[in-house]
């Protein structure tokens, strides 16, 4: 069973990668917030089929009902993600804009796991992983150069 997660995982990254460098793309013609809005609305659109058709598990009035309430700024922060990803890949390129990426996101994943922030679970503190952090951090400094 965890291969399929990490195979699912492998195929998030994947497809991430490939999201960044065609908003990037499509923002080059439309522009960056317009190109945003375009992704919410097609992700949005998606979203509602797949729900339609897999049974309709959950439901939005739901929504309402999360706590803590700072959770429901998931989507500005999709907007946020969707702005600087582009920004990022028109400035530094595809390979070099994805390497800072995919570092910032370990760094923040293992400091909110550690400190059990945003209602995760809390992990104890390992110089292992702080290593294999500051490791990867030099591979994309070397890569860089």
């Amino acid at each position: 069973m965890v291969w399929i997660g990490v195979l699912i995982a492998i195929c998030s990254g994947v497809l991430m990668s490939v999201q960044g460098v065609f908003n990037t793309g499509i923002s080059k013609n439309a522009g960056l917030w317009p190109t945003g809005a375009f992704v919410s609305l097609t992700a949005a659109m998606v979203c509602m089929i797949l729900w339609y058709c897999t049974g309709k598990e959950g439901s939005f009035s739901s929504l309402f009902h999360t706590t803590p309430r700072y959770l429901l700024l998931s989507g500005a922060l999709g907007a946020a993600i969707t702005g600087t990803v582009v920004y990022g890949i028109r400035s530094l390129g595809t390979a070099r804009a994805e390497l800072i990426i995919v570092i910032a996101q370990l760094s923040a994943a293992y400091l909110i796991s550690v400190l059990g922030l945003f209602t995760s679970e809390s992990e104890p503190f390992s110089w292992q992983k702080l290593c294999a952090l500051l490791l990867s951090a030099a591979g994309v400094l070397w890569y860089s150069m």
